[in-house]
């Protein structure tokens, strides 16, 4: 099991929340105040589970400053009032970030009892092949 000390359990929190406002404001038909709300949540959840400089030194990689800027500028969009164009970038700087875990993302779903046979289907397992 792993231990997480208490700042970390508040910065898992505070990312959950930020998540289910998330879901819940794109539910909503993208509702700008769930958006932004869910948003703050989720970029100041991050500083409490990996730390202030570790989180600066993931966001400002050099190789990593294209997804950053769409990610900050998508969070920027919605709350000037621009919710899906915003998501949008939003969406995309995210996979720009965390393109490069998405095979590992894939090898341990796949182990998954359940899940794992949902990647056996011939083309979900060509598609998480070709992804990053």
């Amino acid at each position: 099991m792993i231990s997480l000390t208490d700042t970390q359990r508040i910065g898992a929190g505070l990312m959950g929340f930020g998540v289910f406002f998330l879901l819940f404001g794109v539910l909503l038909y993208f509702d700008r105040v769930l958006l932004a709300f869910g948003n703050i949540l989720f970029v100041s959840g991050l500083p409490f589970i990996t730390g202030l400089q570790n989180t600066f030194r993931f966001f400002f990689q050099r190789q990593k400053m294209k997804g950053s800027s769409f990610f900050l500028a998508g969070i920027l969009l919605v709350l000037l009032r621009w919710p899906v164009v915003g998501m949008l970038c939003e969406s995309y700087g995210s996979y720009l970030l965390f393109k490069s875990t998405v095979p590992l993302v894939s090898e341990i779903l796949s182990k998954v009892p359940v899940l794992g046979l949902i990647f056996t289907f011939p083309g979900l397992s060509t598609v998480a092949s070709i992804l990053p």
